[in-house]
C-alpha cells in the first residue's frame, strides 16, 4: 500500500514507489550470474545496500588478470610489470596482479575476510586504495610503488555460493617467437588427467585470397605443399631440430599447466562449492580445465608437489604424436610443420577406457584449430614416452 505525504500547495499525494524493489532477489541474482565479472560485481556492490547482500550469493565469477609482477618486483622501487614484459617462460606465474579494480574493491572488502599469512602469493588483486581487507603484510597484502596487492582468495573469499570460476590471466606464460603457434589445453584432478598440444612452425593466413590477387608470382601452391607428404614424418625432421623444438613444446606446456594447477590449491580447497574451474590466457595459449569430479579429486587427494619448482608433479607419461610438414585447413589457413600431441599418464591407460582420439582432441581447441587436430588425428601416429617431472 503506498504511502501518502503531505504537500501545502498541491494537497497529499501518494509517495513514489520504486518498481525496482519489486523484483524478487532471484531475478537479480539471475542477472549478477550473467555479469560474472568480478570488477562489475564489485561496481554493484556500491548500488545499493540489497545488491551488497546479494553479491555474495553469485555463482559464476570471472577473474581477469591486468598485470604481472614477479616475486624479484615486490620491492617498492620495483615497478609492476606490463603484458608486454611477460613472455619470459613461466616467470609470469609467480605473482599475478588484478590492475583496474578500485572503488569496486572498496566495496567488495565490506564483505571478504582477512586472509592468512601467505609468503609464497602467487595470485594478487591491486588497487591504490585500502580494501578493508587488513593491514599490511601479516595477511597476505604486498606494497609496491604505493599500490597494495592483494590475493584473489581475498576477493573470492566470501562468495558463499560459488560454482563456477573463470580466470584469466593476461598472456601466456611460454614465449615464442612471432609467427609460431603454440596452443595447449590441460585437464587436472589431483593429477594431469590429460593434455592436448597443438603447435606449427608458421601460419600462412588467408592462403587462397593471396594466390587469386597476385597470381603464382612469388607464391605459388607448390611453394606451400613442398616435400612427399605420405603422412609419415620426413627425415628433416629428426635432422634439423624439428623434433627437439616439439619436444621443448611439450615440456614447457607441461610446466606451465602443472604450475597453474599447483596455484589453484587454496581457492579449491576454500570453495566447496565450486564445480567448474577455468584457468586460461587472453592470448588463448592455454586452458586449464577441471570439472566437479576432479575438483573433489583434489579436496580428497592432496597433489603432489614438484621437488624443483612450485608446481604439480607430472607423472610419467604416454604420448601420441602427428605430424604434417603442411597443413591446408579450409578456410585458407595453413599451418606449416603442425604438430598435434595428445598426453595422458602412463598408469592411466590400465585404469581408464581410452577416449577416441576426435572426442577429445577435437574438441580441445576452437576454431579453426579444432578442424586442424580432427585432419592431423588422420594421420600415421607416433608414440612416445616421458619419465615423471
Amino acid at each position: 500500500m503506498s504511502s501518502f505525504r503531505s504537500d501545502p500547495i498541491h494537497g497529499t499525494h501518494p509517495e513514489p514507489i520504486d518498481h525496482f524493489d519489486r523484483l524478487p532477489d532471484s531475478l537479480l541474482l539471475f542477472v549478477f550470474n550473467m555479469i560474472g565479472d568480478v570488477k562489475a560485481l564489485g561496481r554493484c556492490c556500491l548500488v545499493s545496500r540489497r545488491f551488497h547482500a546479494l553479491v555474495p550469493q553469485v555463482e559464476n565469477v570471472v577473474v581477469r588478470v591486468d598485470c604481472v609482477i614477479s616475486d624479484d618486483d615486490s620491492s617498492p622501487s620495483s615497478s609492476v610489470k606490463s603484458r608486454a614484459s611477460g613472455s619470459g617462460p613461466f616467470t609470469n606465474l609467480f605473482r599475478l596482479v588484478f590492475g583496474g579494480i578500485v572503488k569496486p574493491l572498496q566495496a567488495l572488502g565490506q564483505f571478504l575476510g582477512p586472509e592468512r599469512h601467505s609468503l609464497n602469493k602467487t595470485f594478487a588483486t591491486s588497487s591504490s586504495l585500502s580494501v578493508g581487507l587488513g593491514g599490511g603484510g601479516d595477511d597476505g597484502e604486498m606494497d609496491q610503488g604505493g599500490v597494495t596487492h592483494h590475493s584473489p582468495t581475498q576477493v573470492l573469499r566470501n562468495f558463499s555460493d560459488l560454482r563456477s570460476l573463470r580466470i584469466e590471466l593476461p598472456g601466456g606464460e611460454l614465449g615464442i617467437d612471432d609467427g609460431v603457434l603454440l596452443k595447449w589445453r590441460a585437464d587436472f584432478g589431483s593429477t594431469l588427467d590429460h593434455c592436448v598440444i597443438l603447435g606449427a612452425a608458421s601460419v600462412l593466413n588467408n592462403v587462397h585470397l593471396q594466390v587469386s590477387e597476385h597470381g603464382n608470382d612469388g607464391f605459388s601452391i607448390n611453394n606451400i605443399n613442398d616435400g612427399d607428404d605420405n603422412g609419415s614424418i620426413p627425415e628433416s625432421f629428426y635432422t634439423n631440430g624439428g623434433l627437439k623444438l616439439r619436444v621443448v613444446w611439450t615440456i614447457s606446456s607441461l610446466i606451465a599447466a602443472s604450475a597453474r594447477h599447483y596455484l589453484l590449491q587454496s581457492i579449491i580447497a576454500e570453495h566447496k562449492t565450486l564445480d567448474s574451474l577455468v584457468l586460461t590466457d587472453a592470448d588463448g595459449q592455454g586452458v586449464l580445465c577441471m570439472n566437479g569430479d576432479q575438483l573433489e579429486e583434489l579436496r580428497v587427494k592432496p597433489l603432489s608437489a614438484s621437488s624443483a619448482s612450485k608446481r604439480t608433479l607430472v607423472p610419467a607419461l604416454n604420448m601420441r604424436l602427428w605430424y604434417a610438414p603442411h597443413l591446408e585447413l579450409p578456410d585458407g589457413v595453413v599451418l606449416k610443420g603442425a604438430t598435434l600431441v595428445a598426453i595422458r599418464p602412463s598408469e592411466q591407460s590400465a585404469s581408464k577406457k581410452e577416449i577416441s582420439d576426435a572426442s577429445w582432441l577435437s574438441t580441445a581447441f576452437e576454431e579453426p584449430y579444432g578442424t586442424a587436430a580432427k585432419m592431423l588425428v588422420k594421420r600415421r601416429t607416433y608414440c612416445l614416452e616421458m619419465n615423471s617431472f
